[in-house]
């Protein structure tokens, strides 16, 4: 009887290294992407120009300058959906699909260096 639960659990653990490598190796699946129509409404409306010249403002009263906006999955390196994030340190993590959130979470710290919103 002995034999037979090693030979199970070796069975086991073989479907799960499969699966895992399958599930990495797939990748994530991708959505179709939004409509022309639907893209142009969420665009936000351009400010119209003005032919006014703005006079310059002193230094301290100057805006620090901006992070970068986060464009790419830091897990798959693919384009972010708005849609799908999680907050880490404060911060909102944006990525491409339902599977990268969880792969970041088990290791948020890899993948810092690819994340703007954390640049120093």
């Amino acid at each position: 009887m002995n034999g037979n639960v090693r030979l199970v659990v070796s069975v086991v653990a073989m479907v799960a290294l499969v699966f895992g490598a399958f599930i990495m190796l797939a990748g994530c699946q991708k959505e179709k992407p939004m409509a022309e129509t639907q893209m142009a409404q969420t665009k936000a409306p351009q400010p119209a120009t003005s032919p006014v010249k703005q006079e310059a403002t002193p230094a301290a009263a100057q805006p620090v300058a901006q992070v970068a906006e986060q464009t790419t999955c830091p897990v798959m390196g693919e384009p972010i959906s708005k849609d799908i994030f999680v907050e880490y340190k404060g911060k909102k993590v944006y990525f491409c699909c339902n599977a990268c959130p969880d792969v970041f979470k088990a290791d948020p710290e890899k993948y810092i260096s690819k994340l703007p919103q954390f640049a120093k």
